[in-house]
């Protein structure tokens, strides 16, 4: 697909298509890492996905030995239906 670079104020930008982002995974607003390498631009997605973290890193920090327990919320405050 070809794409042509653009200006946008002191930045330039390039679009690209809906479908393209699908297939890479991507959406608005997700991070990405842009390198070069050889003359080529390398386009890659950052760890975290839509400005929150992988799961699955979060995941891979809780210690092996971690033992989680119920903790108190207190007395409704409203409506709830505890």
């Amino acid at each position: 697909m070809l794409v042509k670079i653009q200006k946008w104020g002191n930045s330039q930008g390039l679009r690209l298509a809906k479908n393209l982002l699908e297939d890479a995974n991507l959406g608005v607003g997700d991070q990405v890492d842009v390198s070069v390498k050889e003359g080529i631009m390398i386009v890659t997605p950052a760890k975290k996905i839509r400005g929150r973290y992988a799961l699955k890193d979060l995941v891979s920090r809780i210690p092996k030995d971690y033992q989680s327990s119920e903790i108190g919320l207190g007395e409704p405050a409203g409506r709830e239906e505890w």
